[in-house]
């Protein structure tokens, strides 16, 4: 039974990483990115399923939230999909490739042409926690994410937390049930119309 569980685990990990065929830059970005410790600003993640918004971790991974800000300022995920998702584990998006239906034997490959180090931290994987997707190298996350639809904590210190979920649980069940095929990918698009960084007293 233990055999069977660790397999499926190392599984689930494989399942998260970035294709090793990407064909952007694999070395990792060396330029020191200004951090900011402002923890006011939220994400508001639209979807086709609804809004979803996002606190930040900046106490634990500075690095990785100043890069998903900075991303999602430039509007770097508009347009983009969750490309794979599982039922009680995660969904999965951030790829700049799923913008494009004709580089769809591409889609989990795609990055913003660099690669950014880990920030591994004591925060546990539970559902609505949002975390970077990499390869085997710890340091090959860039802009894919996931958001966690069940409690993986096996993942705990191996993938960068980040962040977790305050508002929009109903639409992350939505995105994790619905219907996939082939590789974990959803039979219908399922769509970001944005990714929006705002002041949390915005929020309604």
């Amino acid at each position: 039974m233990k055999r069977v569980l660790f397999a499926l685990a190392a599984a689930l990990l494989c399942g998260l990483a970035v294709s090793a065929e990407d064909t952007a830059p694999t070395k990792t970005d060396k330029k020191e990115t200004p951090v900011s410790n402002t923890t006011n600003e939220v994400a508001v993640i639209k979807t086709v399923a609804g809004d979803m918004v996002i606190e930040f971790w900046p106490d634990v991974a500075p690095k990785t939230v100043e890069n998903f800000k900075t991303l999602a300022k430039k509007g770097f995920y508009d347009g983009t999909a969750f490309h794979r998702i599982i039922k009680g584990f995660m969904v999965q998006g951030g790829d700049p490739l799923t913008k494009d239906d004709t580089k769809q034997n591409r889609w989990g490959t795609g990055d913003p042409g660099y690669k950014i180090k880990a920030e591994f931290n004591e925060r546990s994987h539970k559902r609505g926690v949002i975390s970077m997707a990499r390869s085997q190298d710890p340091d090959s996350a860039g802009s894919q994410f996931f958001i966690c639809h069940g409690d993986p904590s096996f993942l705990d210190r191996q993938y960068t937390a980040f962040g977790k979920l305050i508002q929009g649980d109903d639409v992350l069940e939505k995105l994790a049930t619905t219907k996939v095929g082939a590789q974990d990918r959803p039979d219908k698009r399922q769509g970001v119309e944005s990714v929006k960084i705002v002041d949390r007293a915005t929020l309604k």
